[in-house]
C-alpha cells in the first residue's frame, strides 16, 4: 500500500478522498489555489501544497505546478477526484513516466473513452448499444445539416468529444436552432476540455438516465455494482440520484443486461480501477452514451446500498491489489437518494449564487451522510463550481428514504448563502417523484421554479430601551495562523470598542466560529438576487449574478420581445442566459463582452417603444 497520496482538487471529493486514506494508514498531501487556502480539505491534510492563483487554469488545471507539488511532497501516487485532470489522459502519462501512480484506469483508457466519438466507435465494435448519430467529429454546420438530414432527424443533440458533467451539451429542436447549438457544444468543449470538435447524436426528449458503476482490478476481474438513476437534471447537470433504478427494478432481467454491457466496456479498454458507464433508457431499450473514467459525484449512493467503500477501492487497485468484492458478493439492499446542494437560486432558473457562508450545521440522525468541503465562513467562490455538499440518505425503500430525505433537507441550515435547499425540499414532495419521473416539466416550469423564492430571515425587533451595538469583524495572522477577531461595543466612544473576542483559528475554525442567529426553516438561504426595477428612463435590467459577460446579444435600438436574449453571464462553470423581462427597445446597453459584474450592475434600459 501506499505511504503517501497527493489529492490532485478540492472541496468534498479531496475530503472524501482523504478520509479513504486515514482509514488506510496512508498519509495525505493537499494542494489549494489561493482562494483556497483556509479550505477545509487544507487543514484536514497532513501537508497542503500552494498552487498558484485562484483561477483553475492557473491551479487545479496546472500540470507543472501539480507535478512540482508531488515531487516536494514525496507522494508516490495521485488521486484526481473528479472534474479538473481526473480525466485527463496527459496528465496520468506524465506522472507515469515520472514512476507516480495515477490512482484511476492507465493513460491509454482514459484516452480511448475521453474521446466520446473514439469510445461510441470502440462500444460499437464490441456490440455494445449506442444511441444514434455519428462516431466521428463533424467539421461544421454544414456538414451537419447533411448528416441530421439523412441519417438523424431532429431533434439532435450537439455534443463535445471530450465533454462531461453536462459540458458542452447542446439541443437544436430544429434547423433554426442548429448553429447556435454548434457553436455553444464546441465553445464549451474548447474552454472546460481543450477540444472544441463535436458530434451528433438523436436527441431523446424524456429518457431515463441509467448508468452502472464498475470496478476493475489489475488481475482481470471486473464487476458492477449496479446502477443508479441520475434523470432529474437541470441543463443536463445532475441534480438528484438514487440507487437502484427504479425502471430497472420494474423490468425483469434488465439489471443483468446493463450491468453485462458496463463490465463488457470496461473490459474492450482494459480498464483498472472505479469507473461508470452512462446509458439512456427508453421503452425498455438501454443505450450506451459514454464512460466517464473515474469516480462519480453520485458513487455515494452506490455505496449505502451495496456497503462497498468505492474510493478505498480504488486506491487498493492503484496499488496492485484485487478487488475484494467478486461480483456474487454485490447485493443490492434498501434505497439511497443523493441530493446536490448546490449554491444556485432555483427561482432564478438556477442561477449561481456565490458567497460566504455565516453559520452552518449539517443534518444527522439514522441513515444521513453528509459530504461537504465547506464550514462557517466558508467562500463560495464563483470561480469554481457551485456544488457545496452532497446530502445521502439511506432506509428500506424509496418511499422511506424519500421522508428521511425531506427530514435531513429540513435540518440543514446553511447561512446566508442562496442553495438549493427549497428546491430539493420542493421537488421530493410532488406527485411526480413520488411516480418516479424524471421532473423535467417541474425543472423547465420557470412559475414552479420562481415561487422557490424564499424571503429572508426575520430580523427581531430593536428594544429602544437598550443601546445600539457595533461589532466588527477582523482577521489577523499570528505564527503563520489566521484567527477572526469579533470586536463589539457601543458606536460613537472616542475609544476602541470594548468586548473583544477572538475565535477559532481560521485554519481550524470551529462550529462556533461564526456567531449568527440561524434562520427560520423556509427563510434559511433568503438572499435576495437583483433583478429588473423602473426607473424614470423605462425599466433596467440588473445582473441577477456575479460573473463575466460572455457575450452580448443585443444592440442600443434593438427592439425586444420578453424573453429575448440580453446577453450569457460566464459564473461558476456555467454560461447563464439573461432575458429580456418585458417586451421594448434597447435605450441604454451597458453589458460589454469581457466586462466583470457583480449582483445588481446595470445591464440594460428596457424603454416602451
Amino acid at each position: 500500500m501506499f505511504g503517501k497520496v497527493l489529492i490532485a482538487n478540492r472541496g468534498e471529493i479531496a475530503v472524501r478522498v482523504i478520509r479513504a486514506c486515514e482509514e488506510l494508514g496512508i498519509a495525505t498531501v493537499a494542494v489549494y489555489s489561493e482562494l483556497d487556502r483556509d479550505a477545509p480539505h487544507v487543514r484536514r491534510a497532513g501537508e497542503a501544497h500552494l498552487l498558484g492563483p485562484g483561477p483553475a487554469a492557473e491551479s487545479y488545471l496546472n500540470v507543472e505546478r501539480l507535478l512540482a507539488a508531488v515531487e516536494r511532497s514525496g507522494a508516490e501516487a495521485v488521486h484526481p477526484g473528479y472534474g479538473f485532470l481526473s480525466e485527463n489522459a496527459g496528465f496520468a502519462r506524465a506522472l507515469e513516466e515520472r514512476g507516480i501512480v495515477f490512482i484511476g484506469p492507465p493513460s491509454s483508457a482514459i484516452e480511448a473513452m475521453g474521446s466520446k466519438t473514439r469510445a461510441r466507435e470502440l462500444m460499437a465494435a464490441a456490440g455494445v448499444p449506442i444511441v444514434p448519430g455519428t462516431t466521428s467529429p463533424v467539421e461544421s454546420v454544414a456538414d451537419a445539416r447533411v448528416i441530421i438530414a439523412e441519417q438523424i432527424g431532429y431533434p439532435v443533440a450537439v455534443k463535445a468529444a471530450g465533454g462531461g458533467g453536462g459540458k458542452g451539451f447542446r439541443v437544436a429542436l430544429d434547423e433554426s436552432q442548429l448553429e447556435a447549438a454548434f457553436e455553444g457544444a464546441a465553445r464549451e468543449g474548447e474552454k472546460f476540455f481543450s477540444d472544441a470538435t463535436v458530434y451528433l447524436e438523436r436527441y431523446l426528449p424524456d429518457p431515463r438516465h441509467v448508468e452502472v458503476q464498475i470496478l476493475a482490478d489489475k488481475h482481470g476481474s471486473v464487476i458492477h455494482l449496479g446502477e443508479r438513476d441520475c434523470s432529474l437534471q437541470r441543463r443536463h447537470q445532475k441534480l438528484i440520484e438514487e440507487a437502484p433504478a427504479p425502471a430497472v427494478e420494474a423490468l425483469a432481467g434488465l439489471r443483468e443486461r446493463i450491468g453485462r454491457i458496463g463490465t463488457d466496456a470496461a473490459a474492450a479498454v482494459g480498464y483498472a480501477g472505479a469507473g461508470t458507464i452512462e446509458g439512456l433508457l427508453q421503452d425498455g431499450e438501454y443505450y450506451f452514451l459514454e464512460m466517464n473514467t473515474r469516480v462519480q459525484v453520485e458513487h455515494c449512493v452506490t455505496e449505502m446500498v451495496t456497503g462497498i467503500d468505492i474510493v478505498k477501492e480504488g486506491i487498493r487497485v492503484a496499488a496492485g491489489e484485487p478487488l475484494s468484492v467478486r461480483q456474487e458478493d454485490v447485493v443490492l439492499r434498501g434505497h439511497a437518494i443523493e441530493c446536490r446542494i448546490n449554491a444556485e437560486d432555483a427561482s432564478k432558473n438556477f442561477a449561481p449564487a456565490p458567497g460566504r457562508i455565516t453559520s452552518y450545521r449539517e443534518p444527522a440522525g439514522p441513515g444521513v451522510r453528509v459530504d461537504s468541503g465547506v464550514g462557517p465562513g466558508s467562500e463560495v467562490s464563483p470561480m469554481y463550481d457551485p456544488m457545496v455538499a452532497k446530502l445521502i440518505v439511506w432506509d428500506k425503500d424509496r418511499e422511506s428514504a424519500t421522508a428521511r430525505m425531506v427530514r435531513a433537507l429540513r435540518e440543514y441550515e446553511i447561512g446566508q448563502l442562496k442553495t438549493l435547499l427549497p428546491f430539493h425540499e420542493a421537488i421530493l414532495e410532488t406527485p411526480q417523484w413520488a411516480n418516479a419521473e424524471t421532473c423535467r416539466d417541474l425543472i423547465e416550469d420557470r412559475a414552479w421554479l420562481k415561487a422557490l423564492a424564499f424571503p429572508k430571515p426575520e430580523q427581531p425587533a430593536d428594544d429602544p430601551a437598550t443601546p445600539a451595538r457595533v461589532t466588527r469583524d477582523y482577521t489577523v495572522e499570528v505564527s503563520g495562523r489566521r484567527f477572526e477577531v469579533k470586536v463589539t461595543g457601543e458606536p460613537g466612544g472616542a475609544g476602541p470598542l470594548t468586548g473583544t473576542t477572538a475565535t477559532a483559528p481560521a485554519s481550524a475554525a470551529a462550529p462556533h466560529a461564526t456567531p449568527h442567529a440561524t434562520p427560520r426553516r423556509g427563510a434559511r438561504n433568503g438572499r435576495p438576487t437583483a433583478s429588473a426595477h423602473t426607473n424614470a428612463d423605462g425599466e433596467t435590467l440588473t445582473a441577477p449574478l456575479q460573473g463575466t459577460i460572455f457575450k452580448v446579444a443585443v444592440t442600443p435600438g434593438q427592439t425586444v420581445a420578453e424573453g429575448d436574449l440580453i446577453c450569457v453571464i460566464e459564473a461558476m462553470k456555467m454560461e447563464n442566459e439573461i432575458t429580456a423581462h418585458r417586451p421594448g427597445v434597447i435605450s441604454q446597453l451597458h453589458a460589454t463582452t469581457g466586462a466583470a459584474v457583480q449582483a445588481g450592475d446595470r445591464l440594460a434600459v428596457i424603454s416602451s417603444p
